[in-house]
């Protein structure tokens, strides 16, 4: 008889519920939230489990990867999909209902499972947001300190990432209070330049050791911060059938209604991974506004805008882009710039 558990997890401790495959329960228990803890209570049991069910979260993938190597079924379950299953299912929501809820949906099957990143996925994933998140607080200082000083009437105006801090010293030199302030935040960007440099080398002999990463950079457009971002995002090509639904994945394809005589197309849903919506957009504008070299992709490109608009079609290229990425990465080939060999990736 295979049994059937529903895990839900907080940060200091984990509710389990166990029932059998007639939906009775047979365990409820909390136990801390550590890999070695659940697994001993559900070994001790000694009986076969048939899926063991456990919310996409912050701590997710580190438990399913500690019971995955305990050989045990776990399956990750959408967030989304699971909260309204459990709001049908029960009145009052607590910890332990919660778990029980998970518990039957994995016993009835009626669950909507998300793909796991591999540990390398993890890394780097965890590299490009660090980067992004030092790059994205070092434009806010210096954004805030330029507003600053223009309040006094000290324009920085245009200057290059080097020059900045020489040209703000420049400024504040004949006001000794604000040459005081300003003293500690250059001294902040001094080392969060540094850090992000660090950080940015650490990127490119990433995928400077990636051959993965080094096929996809053939495409126009795309760079290695690209090329990575769409690496650890998909992670594994194999679990789309389809090229073309990675772009549905990424959130580039037009939302559809449809009721009654009702039948119309929407924006793009944006759902997804947003690092990788924004980082093939920008690959897109790139190929299209500023890349000089032609390529079939490029022409398609610009006779999308010049039916539906320069913004529709950078939209178009991303998706396509997207496609286009996937197949590279499944077959092992390089990008295709001729017009002869156009048709493979068109069809992908």
């Amino acid at each position: 008889m295979a049994h059937f558990v529903g895990l839900d997890v907080s940060v200091k401790e984990t509710s389990v519920c166990v029932v059998d495959d007639a939906g009775k329960v047979i365990l409820e228990q909390k136990v801390p939230t550590e890999p070695s803890d659940i697994i001993a209570l559900l070994t001790s049991l000694g009986v076969t489990y048939g899926r063991i069910g456990i919310e996409a979260g912050p701590l997710s993938q580190w438990l399913f990867n500690a019971l995955t190597a305990a050989e045990l079924p776990v399956i990750c379950v959408e967030t989304r999909h699971m909260k309204a299953l459990l709001t049908a299912q029960q009145v009052n929501k607590t910890d332990r209902n919660d778990a029980r809820g998970i518990a039957q949906m994995m016993r009835v099957g009626l669950f909507k499972p998300v793909h796991v990143k591999t540990l390398v996925a993890q890394e780097q994933r965890m590299l490009l947001t660090s980067r992004k998140l030092l790059q994205r607080k070092l434009l806010d200082l210096e954004s805030d300190l330029r507003g600053t000083l223009r309040n006094f009437g000290l324009k920085v105006g245009t200057v290059s990432g080097s020059r900045y801090e020489a040209r703000v010293r420049e400024l504040v030199a004949g006001f000794p209070r604000l040459a005081a302030i300003a003293e500690p935040l250059l001294n902040v960007r001094r080392v969060m330049r540094q850090q992000f440099a660090v950080l940015h080398k650490m990127l490119l002999d990433t995928v400077r050791d990636d051959p993965v990463c080094r096929r996809l950079m053939t495409a126009p457009g795309v760079g290695a911060v690209v090329a990575l971002t769409y690496r650890a995002t998909v992670d594994q090509p194999q679990r789309f059938v389809h090229s073309r639904a990675v772009g549905a994945h990424v959130g580039l394809t037009p939302k559809r209604y449809q009721s009654g005589e009702v039948d119309y197309d929407g924006r793009v849903s944006k759902c997804g991974d947003a690092l990788l919506h924004t980082m093939l957009y920008e690959a897109a504008h790139s190929l299209l506004i500023q890349s000089r070299k032609w390529s079939w992709l490029k022409a398609w490109g610009l006779r999308v805008a010049q039916r539906r608009g320069i913004r529709r079609a950078i939209v178009a290229v991303a998706r396509r882009l997207a496609v286009v990425l996937h197949r590279m990465w499944v077959d092992g080939s390089e990008f295709r710039w001729s017009k002869d060999s156009a048709a493979a990736p068109a069809a992908a």
